[in-house]
């Protein structure tokens, strides 16, 4: 999906024109950080961290996560359906 030059507004293009030139960097590093930090905004947890009781179940690590995603080996198949029947009619 590409964006038209004509769908963005004038100002945006003007104030980051302005930040290049005060900073003495190009145009195109400046969008580069705008676009940075605005994924960054829109990817952080709505919910203050001081709201959360258990932070690292709420906001996992997924490298951890991955890691651990295989540690349970069963030995042999089993029937889910019969292990079911065989618990209800408690044998």
């Amino acid at each position: 999906m590409a964006v038209s030059i004509n769908e963005i507004k004038p100002d945006l293009l003007k104030n980051i024109s302005k930040i290049a030139k005060r900073e003495g960097v190009s145009e195109t590093k400046v969008l580069n950080e705008v676009l940075k930090i605005g994924i960054e905004i829109k990817t952080k947890s709505k919910i203050p961290n001081f709201l959360i009781g258990n932070k690292d179940t709420y906001n996992p690590d997924p490298e951890r996560l991955m890691g651990s995603a295989g540690f349970i080996k069963g030995y042999k198949p089993f029937d889910a359906m019969k292990l079911v029947e065989e618990m209800r009619r408690g044998s």
